[in-house]
């Protein structure tokens, strides 16, 4: 493969910590670090591996001897940066570098150089700078060179020698402050373009699942859209909406967002936050599993519980969707189809080869029907409560004054009503 730049040869360890009962399998864990390290175009991944510990050392993560059989192994094999799948202190990361004479990135790192060679919207590239900042300010080895830089990257991979790095607490703080402010008026910006979008009669459709379960595929394949899809974790990271007008149905909006994934470092599950609030405004969320992938039970408990943390309650109507049916052993591929077919909210599909897709589609369009509907009220001057009510929640599509109150139409969901109705 011809690169016009050098790339950086990489090396993954996954640590599997004994006396760490949350910890998940390790097997696929590492699988994962390394698609992750892979979804960087200017890493070349040379090895990976696991290190199993009883318990994680306060200073250096791994106990001496293992630092020194992996140091051998660094230096057989040149490598220029360790990606450890896990957190590191800033103190292991210091001491981790001198022993190695590396440069080490660890999980939460790793994901912010992704996401900041993804981000594409204005928003995307503040939430994701505003993160880096938030997690450098407790490693003041690095600075946010990143910022400098034309590139989207954070400057770990490749970037300017420590000694230019002098981080300064006050400047991130300041630089936060002013990011801060931006991205209020972006989410002011995006509220505005919501609110527009509540007043078009269109149900609003968000695909969502694990990163790399195969959203993008079955976004494009639906709508004839070119978004990025690649066999790449987070290939996606800002929601891109597009008009779908459905078979037999209504038109909707269709909203592809983020992928999910395990252990998300806290800086960014706020950092991305409002680019999944489109989430929260859809009114049917379609979940994208991988069926194929050995994880796929764990990954579909991380989705329901980001999704959970994120205010999307069990009540919002949501399809399961079994993706990647294709790439299923024959009988395993027919007990899944099987289990699919029994279980009326389960759609079993390939995203890439179109199978399935028409009658998840239908099924789209047929819980869409009972969603959002039009009725006419009068209130009279003392429901002021009631009115204002109607109106945080952008449920209002027109308002007459008359002598005694005020007639409105309003456009709700069965629940919207029964809440107003309870007032």
């Amino acid at each position: 493969m011809q690169h016009d730049r050098i790339r950086t040869r990489a090396w993954v360890l996954h640590p599997d910590i004994k006396s760490d009962n949350s910890r998940r399998p390790a097997e696929p864990a590492l699988e994962e670090a390394v698609a992750l390290a892979a979804a960087l175009p200017e890493l070349d991944v040379v090895g990976s591996q696991i290190v199993r510990l009883p318990k994680a050392h306060a200073g250096m993560l791994f106990g001496k001897g293992k630092i020194e059989e992996l140091a051998a192994g660094f230096k057989a094999n040149e490598i220029e940066l360790v990606l450890i799948d896990g957190p590191v202190s800033p103190v292991q990361q210091r001491n981790l570098e001198k022993e190695w004479g590396v440069k080490l990135l660890d999980r939460t790192g790793l994901i912010l150089e992704i996401f900041s060679d993804r981000a594409a919207t204005r928003e995307g590239v503040l939430q994701v700078e505003m993160a880096a900042l938030s997690y450098q300010r407790t490693r003041l080895v690095r600075a946010w060179t990143h910022l400098e830089r034309q590139r989207g990257g954070l400057g770990f991979v490749g970037g300017p020698g420590e000694t230019q790095i002098e981080a300064d607490r006050r400047a991130i703080d300041e630089q936060l402050v002013r990011l801060r402010r931006q991205l209020e008026k972006v989410v002011k910006t995006r509220k505005l373009h919501r609110a527009a979008r509540a007043k078009v009669p269109y149900p609003i459709v968000a695909l969502v699942g694990y990163t790399n379960a195969g959203k993008s595929t079955l976004f494009n394949r639906v709508t004839g859209a070119d978004v990025m899809a690649k066999d790449m974790l987070f290939a996606t990271l800002d929601p891109t909406m597009r008009r779908l007008q459905l078979p037999d149905g209504p038109e909707v909006i269709l909203s592809d967002t983020v992928g999910f994934i395990s252990d998300l470092p806290t800086e960014l599950v706020a950092a991305f936050r409002a680019t999944l609030e489109e989430v929260l405004g859809a009114d049917l969320i379609v979940h994208v599993r991988d069926i194929s992938h050995a994880d796929s039970e764990a990954q579909a408990s991380d989705v329901q519980a980001i999704l959970t943390s994120l205010g999307v309650d069990e009540e919002r109507a949501q399809i399961e969707v079994w993706n990647k049916l294709d790439l299923l052993p024959p009988e395993a591929r027919d007990a899944a189809r099987a289990r699919a077919a029994r279980d009326r909210d389960v759609y079993g599909i390939s995203a890439l080869s179109g199978d399935g897709v028409d009658a998840l589609l239908a099924a789209i369009a047929e819980a869409l029907q009972g969603v959002r509907h039009v009725t006419e009220l009068h209130l009279g001057f003392a429901e002021g409560k009631r009115r204002a009510w109607l109106f945080a929640q952008d449920l209002v599509q027109t308002e007459t004054q008359t002598e005694d109150g005020f007639d409105l139409t309003v456009r709700w969901t069965p629940r919207q009503q029964a809440q107003f109705e309870a007032l």
